[in-house]
């Protein structure tokens, strides 16, 4: 196996030794950049370059600034030091950043760029500029040290069961045992651990929600939802498209939810479903165990990726060999898992929590795909060019999950096992649909009712809950612990409105997963090539690029939904 060779960025303006220390290290060539002139459309390009080498640098930084403190949320230091960027270094750096998007759309030579590649970025550099209040960015850097509190809160979390002190996601896996009275005492352990956060939750939950709706009243909008699109770019789709998802979703969707949820019951040889019993490995069977180490998970992954493409599996292999990988779970260390892109010298970094369940698998193949979209837009010559939307940054990992299927034999020695991988794949994706307009729909009523009461928004959720549930699950004796269960969701905290690209970028990957089952070479070609182009075209014309449309409409749900069912029924065939 060949791992990727990737030419980390020379540095041609900036020193070699350059480390961003502090503001002062920095402040020299902010400046200069401010007041070089842009006499001709060579020296706008070259000022292009030497800002987007700052950039980069200055991403690079605040990366492993925040790889540390996930590793690690008890450390005083790495805290201190992500504590210091976004407190001392980032208030400063968004009023340059403001400047420099002003003295770009004002050059008299900004016409001639090429609109093909500029387009999306010259529309986002004004969007911003228009978005940009100087009074809003204490709120940013409060909003961003109030984010971290809800890994600090959650990391820390461990529960007892079978002599053991357990994570949340150790704690997980056996959720997944055929053993009923040991899956119950998991939940049970598992709900009483989040439940001695839930005030903590709700309260910093409160704090988020007053200062974003500041913020977006400051810049001039209604509420923040309002606001919150226009920041993320959202040009190619409104709310109301994303309610008519919703609507979708929970038309076509949901039913397939109510036999996937009806099938497991009967197999469980159960009256009811109880929260304990969704994910249970029926009797007389072990759940999947694809791994026991992590070096095991990674040497498995590889060759598994290496059968799709073997450009794939080298970024994987070369992520292995540089130290870029940290998998498994333990205590004081953030919940969650990402592919962190490094901006200069090009090899990402995957974070996640691997406690030994098959989802462990689909979580690094999921962040594999993120690793290798950073790596095929590496060599665009800005880095405004790789900052692409969410939309197809989901839809390159979650495309990789279902690419991977076919190759799952690698982590088994049964057939069966394999089978049942797949099932778990396909019911998972029909599930996740309907969870995702549940919490993007929460969050729609967030926003646009910021004034309300904790009691308010607990009769809220149940009701988006009730809606985009199937009602097959008997809750009694834990209504307390369902009515807080979005607290989970730790998008809700850190990355408000970043929720409904999954469903965008799951159907997708869908139509792109059916394209791959007729033509696997081709599809792939495309997949990549559409990746390549980073932030260079418009969302449509990337969805295009990748030969499938960027729709989610309800008669291309509807579609869709029929071809994974006709999956999801051959697969029980088996």
């Amino acid at each position: 196996m060949k791992p990727v060779e990737l030419t980390p960025h020379t540095r041609h303006y900036l020193p070699k030794d350059f480390r961003l220390t502090a503001l002062s290290s920095i402040q020299p060539y902010l400046q200069e950049l401010e007041t070089r002139d842009l006499d001709s459309l060579h020296a706008l390009q070259q000022w292009l370059r030497d800002l987007s080498e700052l950039e980069a640098a200055v991403d690079e930084d605040i990366s492993w600034r925040q790889i540390r403190v996930s590793q690690d949320t008890a450390n005083r230091e790495y805290e201190e030091a992500y504590r210091q960027f976004y407190q001392e270094m980032a208030p400063i750096l968004q009023e340059y950043a403001q400047r420099f998007r002003k003295k770009l759309v004002s050059c008299p030579f900004v016409d001639q760029l090429d609109e093909r590649m500029f387009g999306p970025f010259l529309r986002q550099t004004r969007n911003a500029i228009a978005l940009f209040r100087p009074e809003n960015i204490p709120l940013q850097t409060e909003l961003a040290m109030l984010q971290r509190k809800y890994g600090q809160y959650t990391g820390s979390l461990t529960v007892e069961l079978q002599g053991q002190e357990l994570t949340l996601p150790q704690a997980a896996r056996f959720l997944e045992q055929s053993d009923r009275a040991l899956r119950e005492e998991a939940f049970v352990q598992i709900a009483r651990a989040r439940l001695r956060v839930v005030d903590q939750l709700d309260e910093l939950f409160d704090q988020l929600i007053e200062k974003r709706h500041q913020l977006a009243v400051r810049a001039g909008f209604p509420d923040y939802r309002a606001y919150r699109f226009r920041e993320l770019n959202r040009f190619d789709y409104t709310p109301t498209d994303c309610e008519a998802f919703h609507e979708a979703v929970e038309k076509h969707l949901l039913p397939l939810v109510a036999r996937i949820q009806e099938k497991k019951r009967q197999e469980l040889g159960l009256s009811v479903l109880r929260p304990w019993d969704v994910d249970a490995t029926p009797p007389g069977m072990e759940a999947l165990h694809p791994f026991e180490t992590t070096d095991e998970l990674i040497a498995k992954t590889l060759q598994c990726l290496d059968r799709v493409d073997e450009s794939f599996s080298g970024v994987l292999y070369a992520m292995q060999q540089a130290g870029r990988l940290d998998l498994e779970s333990r205590k004081n260390k953030a919940p969650g898992g990402f592919n962190c892109s490094l901006a200069e010298t090009g090899l990402p970094f995957i974070f996640m929590n691997a406690s030994g369940q098959w989802q462990d698998v689909v979580t690094l193949i999921h962040e594999t795909g993120h690793a290798v979209h950073a790596v095929l837009t590496h060599d665009l010559p800005l880095q405004a060019f790789k900052e692409y939307p969410m939309e197809i940054a989901e839809l390159a990992s979650m495309s990789m999950e279902l690419f991977s299927m076919h190759a799952w034999d690698v982590y088994f020695q049964q057939s069966a096992d394999v089978n049942r991988a797949r099932r778990q794949q396909l019911e998972r994706i029909i599930t996740l649909l309907p969870w995702i307009a549940t919490i993007d729909a929460f969050q729609h009523w967030i926003y646009t009712h910021p004034h309300h009461s904790r009691e308010e928004r607990k009769q809220a959720w149940l009701q988006v809950l009730d809606r985009f549930s199937t009602k097959q699950v008997d809750w009694s004796g834990w209504e307390h612990y369902r009515a807080v269960s979005w607290q989970r969701q730790l998008h809700l905290f850190e990355v408000p409105f970043y929720y409904i690209e999954y469903g965008i970028a799951q159907l997708g990957a869908v139509a792109l997963w059916r394209a791959f089952t007729q033509n696997p070479k081709q599809t792939i070609l495309q997949y990549t090539q559409a990746l390549r182009l980073g932030n260079t075209r418009p969302l449509p014309e990337l969805y295009r690029e990748a030969g499938i449309a960027f729709d989610f409409s309800p008669a291309y749900i509807r579609t869709l939904a029929s071809f994974l069912e006709a999956e999801l029924e051959s697969v029980y065939a088996e």
